[in-house]
């Protein structure tokens, strides 16, 4: 499953049957993070009724919570959690505020509203995808890197990054860390030579999708 993180905070709010529901998504690195997240929100919304939160840390779920407060066990935070999983978001966490409206809105009801505040801040917060992009390098003669470079900056699988003159020069390349070996088998079939690629540094990078 494709997993993403959320572009920005954001906030959107709904009423049913009488009821406001406030909902907040804000990124969260850490479980320390996401709780403190909470904790404030909690605090501007102390007098709420209820302030029900889910969050997931990792790209592997390694931490994941949920939380009624004082809602029918299993009808909010835990349905606010499945929104989150169901749509691969990670590093991120809801919290939904509800200030009661008069009207009892029996578990189903609870469940929808909960599952529906989350879904319709999505839009808005933005998802992207994380991608793991390595920087690599190789050596090449002095005389021969004005015709190398010509070719690498017409291709598509890597991007060309700063060149280092010294005795030889070093090529800097910026690429997706599992189409290493792709750039590798590309860089020996059209130089002619075989290339290593010499791992510099590692680095997320976020690509927005549209979903």
């Amino acid at each position: 499953m494709i997993k993403y993180t959320i572009v920005r905070p954001w906030q959107s709010e709904m009423l049913v049957e009488k009821s406001r529901f406030i909902c907040h998504l804000q990124k969260a690195a850490t479980e320390e993070e996401a709780q403190e997240q909470i904790k404030i929100l909690k605090k501007k919304y102390w007098d709420a009724a209820h302030n029900c939160s889910a969050y997931i840390i990792g790209k592997e779920g390694v931490a994941q919570r949920s939380n009624d407060d004082g809602e029918p066990s299993g009808t909010a935070g835990l349905p606010m959690l499945e929104v989150l999983r169901k749509k691969g978001i990670y590093n991120a966490v809801a919290v939904v505020t509800r200030y009661f409206g008069g009207v009892k809105l029996g578990a189903g009801g609870l469940v929808r509203a909960y599952t529906n505040s989350v879904v319709q801040t999505l839009p808005g917060a933005g998802l992207a995808q994380v991608v793991r992009m390595g920087r690599y390098s190789f050596l090449w003669e002095l005389e021969a890197v004005g015709k190398v470079l010509n070719l690498l900056y017409r291709q598509q699988v890597f991007r060309v990054g700063q060149v280092d003159y010294g005795p030889r020069a070093k090529i800097n390349l910026v690429l997706e860390a599992a189409d290493k070996v792709k750039a590798e088998n590309w860089l020996t079939q059209k130089l002619s030579q075989r290339i290593e690629l010499q791992e510099e540094e590692f680095y997320d990078e976020e690509r927005l999708v549209d979903r």
